[in-house]
């Protein structure tokens, strides 16, 4: 067994020049620099990262409305009609068919025909991001204003109004808004045409009534259920899910480093110190398992910490702080035991860039949290049904904005974490298990007994070297240390040299017996 670490190509320990720093370190830069392996991994990770996270971020946000799809959107046909002679006529009807008959606006919406009643349900649990309301005189309105007569006139302008519900979203109901303005706004043009065709000519020439023939149709809209006043103009559903989820993955990162530090399997290096425990003899499966209930208790303290100084200290508008706070410790849990996961599972190395990929990148981009899933593109939708974040998101808008309806998405939220929890600690039971049934042991444990046995002789002439130097400072404090020396008038008795105590050997491997890897110095974590 070797305990040389080979030089970098090129390099020769004889031709460095001798002193204690050059001889017990005598690679330099230039040396590693020109080795290709220190270089493949790094460019090629670096390089595959940045390429996922800005397809991720730029994918999810550079054309909504061009990916926009069947966004939830109701239609209230309140219009009574009117009769011109004997002729019944609804035009808030025609409206109603022509925005389902539009590609612009049924392509882009999921239009649904509905009561004022069905429809205020629907925003009260984020189902719609906005509802088409189409007054009842609508039709007496246009054909009084046009100067027909009808039964059952109307007063005022005819106006079609429509509710955006921020609570669910304020691109999503920006969105919604833009996608029926202009469509409403082709339908009133078509209106105009329609009327200008009935309307006598002598009135038809009339300034104002060609003025309103040019656009019989106003619309407004407003705000259905305004957002609380401290709620980040409704964003703070989607940071408070980002943070949620954060409390999780940097649990699962902290805990893994720790306690591998802790077992000697990772090194602890604050500035200048370095340090690493002599490894202990714990298997994968029960390293595991400390890392997961530690981060149980890790994440409900992080949830916790979080609300107190969002909800407490900041003043976030958080109605059910208890029902909020078991949501994110719930969520954390599921992200922290994934995490964890994946750091056993795939390394540290790996398994980190992973579990930033999957729960923070690809997360932050499929959420809905700025721009709704309807309008992400065909790839980042079904990664949508399973993100971590989607999922937190749903039950942190129910809580804060829809009262803690289940139906509004705390439901969904709450299953889907406690389905991956589940998933996650079966995965990792299966697979760490796996590893050391076969003997993909972290460390060998004959290597292991050897490094134990280097550790205790290294501690005993460690400790052989302090009592040589305790005697050799009581030798020289004596009564004859300052004693004349017999070889001459004012020469002192010098110290005895201090001889290193006696060096022992290692312990011996057993015959015959390889391990199977080169020791430089103790193991690293792998996972």
């Amino acid at each position: 067994m070797s305990t040389e670490t080979p030089a970098p190509p090129g390099h020769s320990s004889a031709s460095r020049p001798s002193g204690a720093s050059t001889g017990a370190f005598p690679i330099r830069a230039s040396d590693l620099l020109k080795v290709r392996a220190v270089w493949i991994l790094p460019l090629v990770l670096g390089s595959v990262v940045v390429v996922l996270i800005t397809a991720f971020y730029v994918g999810s946000v550079v054309d909504p409305l061009a990916h926009l799809h069947g966004l939830p959107v109701a239609v209230v046909n309140q219009d009574r009609g009117a009769v011109i002679g004997t002729r019944q006529v609804n035009i808030g009807q025609q409206v109603q068919r022509g925005l389902s008959g539009s590609t612009a606006v049924s392509g882009k919406l999921a239009l649904t025909d509905t009561t004022l009643r069905s429809a205020q349900q629907a925003m009260d649990r984020g189902a719609c991001y906005a509802t088409v309301v189409i007054p009842p005189g609508f039709t007496a309105s246009l054909l009084t204003r046009a100067g027909l007569s009808a039964d059952g006139a109307g007063s005022g302008r005819p106006a079609i109004v429509i509710w955006t519900n921020q609570r669910a979203g304020t691109i999503g109901a920006s969105l919604a808004s833009g996608v029926l303005q202009r469509g409403l706004g082709v339908a009133s043009g078509q209106i105009g045409r329609q009327l200008a065709a009935v309307v006598p000519a002598a009135r038809a020439s009339s300034p104002l009534t060609a003025d309103f023939l040019a656009g019989p149709v106003t619309v407004t809209t407003a705000g259905y259920r305004q957002l609380p006043s401290h709620s980040a103009l409704g964003l703070s559903a989607f940071y408070l899910a980002l943070l949620i989820l954060m409390c999780g993955f940097l649990a699962g990162t902290i805990i893994s480093s720790s306690v591998d530090a802790a077992t000697g399997y990772a090194t602890t290096e604050i500035g200048p110190r370095w340090r690493q425990r002599q490894p202990l003899p714990v298997n994968r499966w029960n390293t595991l398992v400390i890392k997961w209930v530690m981060a149980a208790v890790l994440t409900g303290l992080m949830t916790g910490l979080l609300l107190l100084v969002a909800a407490g200290i900041l003043r976030m508008d958080a109605p059910h702080p208890g029902l909020l706070w078991l949501l994110g410790w719930l969520c954390a849990a599921s992200v922290a035991a994934g995490t964890i996961v994946l750091f056993a599972v795939l390394g540290a190395s790996i398994g980190q860039l992973l579990a930033m990929l999957l729960f923070v990148y690809a997360g932050l981009a499929a959420s809905g949290g700025t721009v709704p899933v309807q309008a992400l593109s065909g790839v980042l939708r079904p990664l949508a049904e399973v993100e971590p974040l989607r999922q937190i998101l749903d039950g942190t808008r129910a809580i804060l904005y829809f009262d803690a309806q289940a139906d509004a998405g705390l439901a969904r939220a709450v299953t889907g974490a406690a389905l991956g929890l589940v998933i996650w600690l079966i995965l990792g039971a299966v697979v760490v298990r796996w590893y050391d049934r076969k003997g993909f042991n972290r460390m060998d444990p004959e290597l292991l007994g050897y490094v134990a046995g280097s550790v205790q002789q290294y501690k005993s002439r460690n400790a052989d070297a302090r009592q040589q130097d305790s005697r050799n400072a009581g030798t020289q404090t004596g009564p004859d240390a300052q004693r004349p020396s017999a070889r001459g008038p004012g020469r002192t008795r010098q110290p005895p040299s201090h001889q290193p105590a006696r060096q022992r050997k290692p312990p011996a491997l057993p015959p015959g017996r390889n391990l199977p890897c080169t020791v430089h110095g103790p193991a690293r974590s792998t996972g």
